[in-house]
């Protein structure tokens, strides 16, 4: 898939703002700071398309992206596991969350985020868990690729593969500094579409 359009369509910040309609989506969670903003900006070719900041937990919002004209989107989650926020708020978000995972029926596939260098966290197992609960498709991205050799990227992606008992071919390795990957996942997301 080839990526000739994007632009910031809306944010939704409670329930009744989601977008329901029939344009398929392709949405993109993850730990504050894992990169999902500059993953989106990398694929789409556009560097300031999504924001990315330094300080985690940015994203509050499901953030909408209105990909090659509109014939598809691109939907930003909120970060979880960011800090110096209340509880409730917290609550919030991931209701928030969860509303938008379970009530987008144009939603094809979820990609979570893991930085390579590190084993899936407590909080990146139970989003994968509660993806698998809801039978909602996911592959994991596993961003910042270019902090580690070839070997390095081979043997993390096993060893996360391992840690969540899944295969080694659900795991796509990403950088935005170098784009490795990128392509492998438009060709993905092209085929998703597709079907």
């Amino acid at each position: 898939m080839k990526i000739t359009s994007a632009k910031y369509l809306t944010s939704a910040v409670t329930r009744d703002k989601l977008i329901i309609d029939e344009i398929p989506e392709i949405c993109f969670v993850g730990r504050s700071n894992v990169g999902k903003s500059s993953l989106i900006n990398n694929l789409a070719g556009i560097k300031k398309l999504a924001k990315t900041s330094s300080t985690p937990g940015l994203t509050k919002m499901v953030n909408y992206f209105n990909i090659n004209n509109g014939i598809l989107r691109f939907v930003d989650l909120p970060g979880y596991g960011f800090a110096k926020i209340g509880k409730n708020q917290l609550n919030i978000w991931a209701s928030l969350m969860g509303d938008y995972l379970t009530l987008s029926y144009s939603l094809k596939m979820v990609f979570v985020l893991l930085d390579i260098r590190h084993l899936p966290s407590q909080l990146d197992k139970m989003m994968i868990d509660f993806l698998i609960k809801k039978e909602i498709p996911f592959t994991i991205i596993a961003t910042k690729s270019d902090k580690l050799s070839r070997s390095a990227i081979h043997k993390n992606i096993g060893d996360i593969a391992k840690e969540l008992n899944i295969r080694n071919e659900m795991i796509i390795a990403h950088s935005s500094e170098t784009s490795l990957g990128k392509e492998k996942i438009l060709d993905y997301i092209g085929a998703i579409i597709d079907s």
